[in-house]
């Protein structure tokens, strides 16, 4: 098989790749669905700093970088960042997501997507006015709890599979109402296997899950391994555009806090 090419880019072509690799990392937009609020079991994982490795594929050429996740909890309050960085390009996404934690879970108040080359984008779940809006478009949606952001949802679905690891059993299926940077849809995660992941902690055994988009829909795939023994946190993480393009991180180092 022959192998993708590594090489030296010039600054223009630099940042062209990089804002593909931003797009491929970030863009969900879908059409506004309804959402109905579900009321689940959660036991949040405690805090941790996470360290991953990053491996890509853009517009024909091979990636390499790592990625940060900082996930904090305490005192009824979570907040959550995620950093990724490539080699030549330096920080191509920085992600939050803060909020609280109620009756459906985690419940964000605010979502701010930081890309290369970007202004900030803000997501916000207003409690008082009952709804969710952005900075990048003029759509609104209500909120009737469950609800999560791109950032948030990753913890979300650990907690959910902490109180009832029992059910995350082959075929299992878990939507949640998901905003992003512009709208929002119903995300569904299926378990479709029973895998070992080999880190930089170890060699662990994980629940694949992989959210399932609509048929026909040109939507990014996304796969998320939990380890068990790992305090259900992700271990591994892929990102797969419809052209085999991709990204993938691989856990590195977990530091409690």
């Amino acid at each position: 098989m022959k192998s993708s090419p590594v090489i030296e880019l010039s600054l223009p072509r630099r940042a062209a790749i990089a804002l593909a690799l931003c797009a491929t990392l970030a863009a969900f937009g879908v059409p506004p669905a309804a959402a109905e609020a579900v009321k689940r079991a959660i036991d949040l994982p405690p805090s941790a700093d996470l360290t991953y490795i990053i491996k890509a594929r853009q517009k024909g050429f091979a990636l390499s970088g790592d990625a940060t996740a900082n996930w904090r909890f305490s005192g009824g309050k979570y907040s959550f960042r995620s950093v990724t960085r490539a080699a030549l390009f330096g920080t191509l996404i920085d992600n939050r997501s803060e909020g609280a934690v109620d009756s459906y879970g985690l419940a964000p108040t605010q979502f701010v997507e930081k890309r290369l080359r970007h202004e900030p984008w803000t997501t916000t779940f207003d409690r008082s006015k009952q709804q969710i809006s952005f900075t990048e478009s003029e759509v609104n949606y209500p909120l009737k709890g469950g609800e999560q952001d791109r950032n948030s949802v990753l913890f979300q679905l650990a907690a959910v599979a902490r109180a009832a690891p029992e059910k995350f059993v082959m075929g299992a299926e878990w939507k949640f109402f998901v905003a992003g940077r512009r709208d929002a849809d119903v995300w569904t995660f299926r378990v479709v296997k029973l895998d070992t992941v080999q880190t930089g902690v170890g060699t662990l055994d994980t629940v694949h899950l992989m959210r399932m988009a609509p048929p026909d829909a040109k939507e990014q795939a996304l796969d998320i391994w939990l380890a068990p023994s790992k305090e259900w946190y992700p271990v591994r993480l892929r990102f797969t555009d419809n052209d085999d393009e991709y990204v993938e991180q691989t856990l590195q180092s977990i530091t409690k806090k």
